[in-house]
């Protein structure tokens, strides 16, 4: 069992420091004019950012249910909760970006001069820093949780 507790550990902070990586990758490219080469990357980037959140959230759950805590120390845990209302708002602030991507990249790929909007690219600006602000809470809340807080 310590094994594949320290297992899920290992692969749940890769991948979560995977994701941080992925909002600081989108925060700094969309500064400036964004070239269509840009878009397609973004479009890219925020697909993995998908697929991490998705794999986050098996390994979270594998971690509740196969780590040495036991998942009463989860599911009784506030902190715990307090973490996980954090990454669902997360994800939920990434919905705008993620719907906005796509739409630039169809009107870049049906347009060779296509300019992103000032007042979206602004609105997407936004989202990702506050995306950045609130991801910010899931360690806090999780180095608070790793010393008994909250049970």
């Amino acid at each position: 069992m310590d094994t594949t507790d320290l297992l899920l550990a290992i692969f749940h902070h890769l991948l979560v420091f995977s994701l941080a990586g992925i909002i600081g990758a989108e925060f700094v490219l969309i500064r400036g004019d964004l070239p269509a080469a840009t878009i397609r990357r973004l479009v890219g980037i925020d697909r993995h950012y998908g697929i991490i959140a998705m794999l986050i959230i098996v390994v979270g759950i594998g971690r509740v249910i196969y780590g040495l805590k036991g998942w009463e120390f989860y599911v009784y845990n506030w902190v715990f909760w307090a973490k996980m209302a954090a990454f669902v708002t997360v994800g939920l602030l990434s919905i705008i970006p993620t719907v906005r991507f796509a739409s630039w990249s169809r009107q870049a790929s049906a347009s060779p001069g296509f300019q992103v909007p000032a007042a979206q690219l602004a609105s997407v600006r936004t989202y990702v820093r506050a995306e950045a602000l609130i991801f910010l809470l899931i360690p806090v809340f999780a180095a608070a949780m790793a010393r008994g807080y909250g049970y």
